[in-house]
């Protein structure tokens, strides 16, 4: 298998999210892509099936957020101080679309240990919550009020979130690492009674974690980028990856 490795720098969400749907799209049989990516300006990505109706669009362009739509599932994330990632995979049959998104986020949690030894007490979430009794609660709209199994977290709190869609060709998996915490500002930008904007405040607050916050220090995005590519070539075994 041939991998590429794409640092894509600061885009606007539409960019970003035609990119990965393009690359998912056009995946070759015997190459996967890691790509990392940034937001510019700062971009609310909602979940291919979200109803855009929860967006305060008044909001939004006062604050000059974008809005945008994921080819992928799940609920609404405020893409701001984050790194995002995104892996393109063949879908070959020995590789399952749950075995990648597993290995994906070991090879993640592998370049976070090298970019800092203190994240090597980052751990993968080991239980499967439950989506369907979670997106009826009033943190049901965004992401990062909950976690799924494999994903990221550090200290009990999630750090990456993630997200995976599997086209006719390829898998497409994409998700953010929290580097600051701006995310949690996405309750002003949600048409929803000013009483559920408290309780999902409040959640956000508590059940997410963020680089800046572990670390107590800027983070430094070019190196960052790197030490990500170093894990995924030591985890996934490969021989060169290959820039572009």
């Amino acid at each position: 298998m041939k991998w590429l490795f794409l640092s894509s720098g600061l885009n606007s969400g539409k960019f970003n999210m035609k990119t990965d749907s393009y690359l998912a799209m056009n995946c070759e049989t015997d190459e996967a892509v890691f790509r990392l990516y940034q937001w510019q300006p700062y971009c609310i990505s909602l979940g291919a099936n979200q109803d855009e109706s929860i967006i305060d669009y008044a909001e939004t362009k006062k604050d000059n957020i974008d809005v945008v739509k994921r080819p992928t599932g799940g609920k609404a994330i405020l893409h701001a101080e984050e790194i995002t990632y995104s892996v393109i995979y063949p879908a070959i049959q020995d590789t399952s679309a749950r075995e990648l998104y597993t290995n994906i986020n070991f090879a993640l949690k592998k370049g976070l240990e090298k970019y800092n030894n203190k994240l090597s007490e980052i751990e993968l979430e080991n239980s499967q919550a439950d989506f369907s009794k979670l997106y009826k609660e009033t943190s049901g709209s965004i992401c990062f009020a909950s976690s799924a199994k494999s994903e990221l977290k550090y200290d009990g709190k999630k750090l990456v979130g993630s997200a995976q869609r599997k086209f006719k060709d390829s898998i497409l998996q994409h998700g953010s690492i929290l580097c600051g915490n701006f995310h949690t500002n996405i309750i002003n930008y949600l048409k929803i009674p000013e009483e559920e904007k408290g309780i999902i405040q409040t959640e956000l607050n508590e059940k997410t974690i963020d680089l800046n916050m572990i670390l107590k220090e800027k983070i430094d995005f070019e190196s960052l980028s790197e030490f990500l590519a170093l894990g995924f070539q030591e985890y996934f075994n490969i021989d060169s990856l290959q820039y572009v």
